[in-house]
């Protein structure tokens, strides 16, 4: 899977990494040079006495350190940007598919888990892509170069290489196969703590009205205590590998001295030649290390690569036909015939054989009990969620033919939690419609009974909203939800108990202007409050999902028992 989406996303970076390639040779190979001019230094100048050649050869170290610190600086710069591009590529990828995932698939998945892959996991991987730019071509030649010029120098102690390479290889690649199940784990551990502080900050509120801040504290430390044992677990086999490395390059340092002194005394050797050894030795092992580093990386990325290939393979419920119906000018008709509707992995159906037409200039409004399925019906409307049989109609086609961008453009949902986005009233007004002007934003405002605390603002449409608009009421978020979707003048009318946070006196302005705008939409509301529904064209009372009474207040309280009960007891309770 990490080779696979390395193919796909690095593509665009190829001429990057062809220069880093290109770089990093050259950066190498001035790397192998110098031990070689070190050795000629020693041999040719300082045991002769040849003051001038060792003053040549230095200009020529130096001239060839210079390339060589160039090469390497130019390399991580473009490896960099290569990078940096790959990462940000990624999670473009994977917001704009979550964007499109129904809310089935962002339930299965849940936001913490898919916060942490777009952030965390990415980076990971992109972390892995910068390392392999600078690493991958360098620890390879310098290895094999350094085998070469090693044996060049001198052959008799090439058989050094054959004990202490594969020992450190050996040695760290255990190590590697222990980490590959730990960072697996900790990157769930990592959602788990993310979880848990979303959850927290959210409901901070609730949190201390009821005193439990030492139950939230012992969840965060539980989440914490297992993100931290499982770091410290990768840390102490990661913390193995130096000194296994440091020995092993000890130990054989010592050895190539050792037998390397022998042969000087013995005449088969220069000492010149045991020092350029002695370096190529130190630049082989050194490769291994990176080499070994790289695969420390593979474990964490493979991981991540699995998680985020998981996001990028699912495909959202609700996708756009093949052929999809152009919308054109709707009419706003809203048609329900038999929509039956399960959750996945759900006992029974939510909604069951739901049946209805709302037409254009009229209030259908939608009661029943908790848990009876009002908000799953308004969801099938808007094909948030498909049926599972049944058909809803726009206009007398069914939802599932339109493109569910032009389907969306002609409902206004105003969902019971009225969410807001950071930014300023305008912004969130253009989520409704994007050219909005001014006077369409305030006129929606009015609708809404939202204009008076938004003029009594110095910064008016300006005023900034804070992230979920909690510096607003609850009343006052739902308000200019409202506007959001009346400033889009839709042909259809989704309201989810959009009044519930709203004074009867408010609610009562509220839907008398709304009732002028959208004389020729289709409305449909999922109301508890009596004074709203007795006032609907048509009124269905659902019950564990299904229609048990469909027509006016009157005709209701005249023929559905359900009905009556759900008016006597907003009147026991007034």
């Amino acid at each position: 899977m990490l080779l696979a989406l390395l193919r796909r996303y690095v593509q665009p970076y190829r001429g990057l990494l062809a220069v880093v390639a290109a770089l990093q040779v050259v950066s190498t190979l001035a790397s192998l040079y110098l031990p070689t001019v070190n050795a000629a230094i020693i041999d040719e100048g300082v045991a002769v006495g040849n003051t001038g050649r060792i003053v040549h050869l230095g200009l020529m170290m130096l001239a060839v350190t210079a390339l060589q610190v160039v090469c390497a600086v130019g390399a991580v710069f473009f490896g960099s940007r290569a990078g940096m591009g790959f990462g940000r590529d990624l999670r473009a990828a994977i917001f704009t598919r979550v964007l499109g995932f129904s809310a089935v698939e962002t339930a299965r998945f849940g936001a913490p888990t898919l916060l942490t892959r777009t952030t965390n996991d990415v980076q990971q991987i992109q972390l892995l892509v910068q390392m392999t730019a600078t690493m991958l071509i360098t620890a390879p030649i310098m290895g094999l170069g350094g085998i070469a010029m090693a044996i060049h120098q001198d052959a008799g102690l090439s058989w050094l290489l054959l004990v202490s390479v594969p020992i450190l290889a050996l040695a760290n690649g255990l190590l590697v196969s222990r980490l590959m199940p730990i960072f697996r784990t900790m990157q769930r551990v990592i959602d788990n703590i993310n979880r848990v502080m979303r959850e927290q900050l959210a409901g901070i509120r609730v949190v201390r009205a009821f005193a439990r801040e030492s139950l939230e504290r012992s969840r965060f430390e539980e989440a914490n205590r297992a993100l931290t044992d499982t770091a410290l677990t990768a840390g102490r086999w990661q913390a193995l590998m130096l000194p296994v490395t440091t020995l092993v390059i000890n130990v054989s340092s010592v050895a190539l001295i050792w037998f390397g002194g022998q042969r000087i005394d013995a005449g088969q050797m220069q000492v010149g030649s045991l020092i350029a050894f002695l370096a190529y030795f130190m630049q082989i092992l050194m490769a291994v290390l990176l080499a070994t580093f790289l695969v420390v990386l593979l474990p964490r990325a493979s991981a991540c690569a699995e998680r985020i290939t998981e996001v990028l393979g699912t495909e959202p419920e609700i996708t756009a036909p093949p052929d999809p119906v152009a919308v054109g000018a709707v009419t706003g008709e809203v048609g329900l015939d038999r929509a039956t509707f399960s959750y996945p992995g759900a006992d029974r159906a939510v909604v069951q054989e739901v049946s209805f037409t709302a037409r254009p200039g009229t209030v259908t409004a939608i009661v029943g009990s908790t848990g009876s399925g009002k908000s799953t019906l308004l969801s099938l409307i808007s094909r948030l969620y498909d049926v599972t049989d049944g058909a809803v109609r726009l206009d007398g086609l069914d939802v599932r033919s339109f493109d569910p961008e032009e389907l969306w453009a002609a409902i206004g949902l105003v969902p019971q939690r009225g969410y807001l986005f950071s930014g300023t009233i305008a912004d969130n007004l253009r989520y409704g419609k994007a050219s909005a002007t001014e006077d369409e934003m305030w006129d929606a405002l009015r609708v809404a009974a939202a204009d008076d605390f938004v003029r009594a603002h110095p910064d008016g449409l300006q005023m900034r909203v804070a992230q979920g608009g909690v510096n607003f009421s609850g009343g006052q978020r739902q308000r200019l939800a409202i506007a959001r979707a009346v400033v889009r003048r839709p042909a259809v009318y989704l309201f989810d108990d959009a009044f519930s946070a709203l004074d009867v006196h408010t609610d009562a302005r509220v839907r008398t202007a709304l009732r002028d705008v959208s004389a020729q939409a289709a409305v449909i509301i999922v109301s508890q409050r009596i004074s709203t529904v007795a006032q609907a064209d048509q009124v269905l009372v659902l019950e564990d999902g299904r229609v048990v009474g469909a027509g006016t207040h009157e005709s209701l309280l005249a023929d559905c028992p359900t009905y009556i009960e759900f008016v006597d007891s907003q009147s026991v309770h007034a």
